[in-house]
């Protein structure tokens, strides 16, 4: 299994961002997905999270409101559009998945993890 983020990058505080991760090597369309973030010196922290169909979503309060996650399992991605965003969202956003249709919200629920993409949101 690989996943591979994409779509960081320097924003000014209030700008939007898209995330992406492409899957590939297994039945993605098969088994929930989520995003987390690790700020620089603090510990990983859950994002979202969405179920295999996509009928299921999860959210940080952090960012409930602000961020939304979505998929397209026709071309095995799944989505992060991150709006209104704050300096405080500043970390390394890294793509999981996990083999179960469910979503989890549990960093030791997932089975597999991608390379992390940068954001940076300037004050």
């Amino acid at each position: 299994v690989q996943l591979q983020a994409s779509g960081g990058g320097l924003v000014q505080a209030g700008g939007s961002l898209r995330l992406s991760c492409a899957a590939s090597g297994r039945t993605f369309s098969s088994y929930g997905m989520g995003w987390f973030r690790q700020a620089p010196g603090k510990e990983r922290e859950f994002v979202a999270a969405i179920s295999w169909s996509g009928g299921s979503t999860y959210y940080a309060d952090s960012v409930k409101g602000r961020f939304t996650i979505s998929r397209d399992n026709a071309k095995n991605t799944v989505y992060l559009q991150m709006n209104s965003l704050k300096p405080e969202d500043t970390a390394v956003y890294t793509c999981a998945t996990r083999q179960r249709p469910a979503i989890a919200t549990m960093a030791d629920d997932y089975d597999y993890w991608g390379q992390g993409t940068l954001v940076t949101v300037s004050s």
